[in-house]
């Protein structure tokens, strides 16, 4: 399972990877920079439009070692797979569940309760940790607005309703979001969520977090053999994993949220870190990469307690196993999906 934390990340735009024997190779105008050996890899994730060679992507897909590609700016492009191996039975069943709107709004249905739990969370451990800095009386305000809606998902038997319910607890907790970042106010603030493109700092280190929790969803989703393009929230659209969105809801907040919130606050990430562009978008630079992806992969091996199974395991370890536990529903073993709670 430790494999899975395993990632190359390739931050530069202007680097080509090739293969020479077990290695992968990343060369910079035609020089090698540097080698991995592929059987320490499960993911390769590089930026930009360089590109890869195709006996890469044909030893990445033999050995199912998921190659991403990602534009500068870390949206998704596309993904290299190797021969789909999920149980044949535990998918078929995936499929009847997602054609059955009773059936695929309980699990959805818990998706929501996970995401919202854990936004409300994050509120109230900021409102403990930092009171004297903080309007602590309006986060609470706000968090008592989310408990509210916990209670009314947990009675929602209806798709629609259930999306609006998730979107208005998402504009409850985005209100008091920009309390939570306590340094560098005058570069980093957040006076609302905007994407495609992000319109500064804030939501572009939100979107590059959110971009790589669901290439680690989609990853882990293959592992335990489902399907992630076909999912019970998010509807089907074609090139889009719907059920990897699906399972990163319930992480957003404490995995991406927090994250972000920490490189601001601890000033891991600062202002010298961005490009805007001619469009008013706003990117991380290739050292802003580097340093958001360094920060990335050791918050992947912090050790938690799962608070369904009781064991410990690292955060990056965690979608994994809401996946594999989604599986496990899926066939019967568990009598409900259950969500990732945080504490």
């Amino acid at each position: 399972m430790k494999r899975l934390l395993n990632t190359l990340y390739v931050t530069s735009g202007n680097r080509y990877l090739s293969l020479e024997g077990e290695n992968v190779v990343v060369l910079e105008e035609q020089k090698e920079i540097g080698r991995v050996p592929l059987h320490n890899l499960q993911a390769i994730v590089t930026f930009g439009y360089t590109g890869a060679s195709p006996a890469l992507m044909g030893a990445c897909a033999q050995r199912n070692i998921d190659l991403s590609f990602m534009s500068g700016n870390g949206r998704f492009l596309a993904r290299i797979t190797g021969e789909v191996k999920g149980n044949v039975m535990l998918r078929k069943q995936q499929y009847r569940i997602s054609e059955n709107e009773q059936q695929r709004i309980h699990i959805a249905r818990n998706f929501i309760l996970g995401k919202v739990y854990n936004a409300r969370w994050v509120l109230e451990r900021a409102s403990r940790d930092y009171a004297l800095r903080l309007d602590a009386d309006l986060i609470k305000k706000k968090s008592g607005s989310l408990a509210q809606s916990l209670t009314d998902i947990r009675k929602c038997e209806n798709a629609d309703r259930l999306l609006g319910l998730e979107g208005e607890a998402a504009t409850v907790y985005f209100s008091v979001f920009d309390q939570l970042i306590l340094q560098q106010k005058e570069s980093f603030y957040f006076h609302g969520r905007n994407k495609r493109p992000p319109m500064d700092n804030v939501n572009a280190m939100l979107s590059f977090a959110y971009s790589l929790l669901a290439g680690m969803c989609g990853s882990a989703l293959e592992a335990v053999g489902l399907d992630p393009y076909v999912g019970f929230l998010h509807t089907d659209r074609p090139g889009r994993m719907s059920l990897a969105l699906d399972v990163m809801e319930e992480f957003r907040s404490i995995m991406a949220d927090r994250f972000v919130l920490t490189l601001i606050n601890k000033r891991i990430i600062k202002k010298e870190h961005f490009i805007k562009k001619e469009n008013g978008a706003v990117i991380l630079n290739d050292e802003g990469r580097k340093t958001f992806l360094s920060a990335w992969q050791s918050k992947k091996q912090e050790v938690i307690k799962h608070p369904f199974l009781d064991e410990k395991v690292e955060w990056g370890m965690v979608p994994y196993v809401q996946c594999m536990l989604l599986a496990r529903y899926l066939r019967g073993d568990l009598d409900e999906y259950p969500p990732f709670f945080w504490k």
